[in-house]
């Protein structure tokens, strides 16, 4: 099966709808899907949910779909330097449930591995247990939290062989691997596509069985903050 498509645009054909809810991978301004954002961008889909570690910043990654008004709940841990996310959430016009990365990350990763959810200690006492399901084990209290399934993954990887084996490197590997994961189809734009087999398996960290479609392409490489010093005399 061929799963090389020529645009985002194309390898996102007929998988959008109004309402539906995406996982998106990416680590701050790393590793983020930036050309199936754009095409999301020009679809037009909205009141969609999506589940990212954060929201990517003013007018760049999942900021763009900020500024056209098509998120309706975000499921993630960070606000990050998105002064429109938070004035979205502030105001009310934005739905948000906040995650602890570890949590969000998990709840991923077990709804790529058809477990519907797990108990964990993160939360206990604070408002992200409010309204989940408290249990004991061995004296201690832990909180139920739910896996996440996406009707759409949109993740990326640095490369990857014609069947969707991925390598991702550094910190994109932190929510990429789990976000591809939990999709029921996965899209995965990689900066090179390689060829099969040439790939050392010990050095793969997505198996091609979770990614449906890919593309390739140039990205804009971006850091979420500059910070500088005087120089000493």
């Amino acid at each position: 099966m061929n799963k090389i498509y020529g645009s985002a645009g194309e390898a996102l054909d007929g998988l959008l709808s109004d309402g539906m809810m995406l996982a998106a991978g990416g680590f701050g301004l790393c590793g983020i899907p930036e050309m199936l954002i754009d095409a999301l961008v020009e679809s037009g889909i909205k009141d969609i949910t999506i589940a990212s570690n954060n929201c990517g910043v003013d007018g760049f990654g999942l900021g763009k779909l900020l500024d056209t008004r098509q998120i309706k709940k975000m499921i993630s841990s960070y606000v990050g330097e998105n002064a429109e996310f938070m004035r979205q959430y502030l105001s009310g016009e934005l739905e948000l449930e906040f995650n602890p990365q570890g949590t969000l990350a998990e709840r991923m990763r077990a709804g790529g591995c058809g477990i519907p959810g797990f108990y964990t200690k993160t939360g206990v006492g604070t408002v992200v247990a409010e309204g989940k399901e408290h249990k004991e084990f061995d004296g201690e209290t832990y909180i139920l939290e739910r896996a996440i399934v996406a009707d759409v993954s949109l993740v990326k990887a640095w490369k990857a062989d014609p069947s969707g084996n991925a390598v991702f490197r550094k910190t994109a590997r932190n929510f990429n691997p789990p976000a591809a994961m939990c999709g029921k189809i996965c899209v995965m734009e990689v900066e090179e596509i390689v060829p099969l087999g040439s790939l050392d398996p010990d050095t793969i960290h997505l198996p091609g069985i979770y990614v449906h479609r890919l593309i390739q392409g140039q990205h804009e490489k971006r850091i979420e903050q500059r910070t500088t010093r005087k120089r000493e005399a």
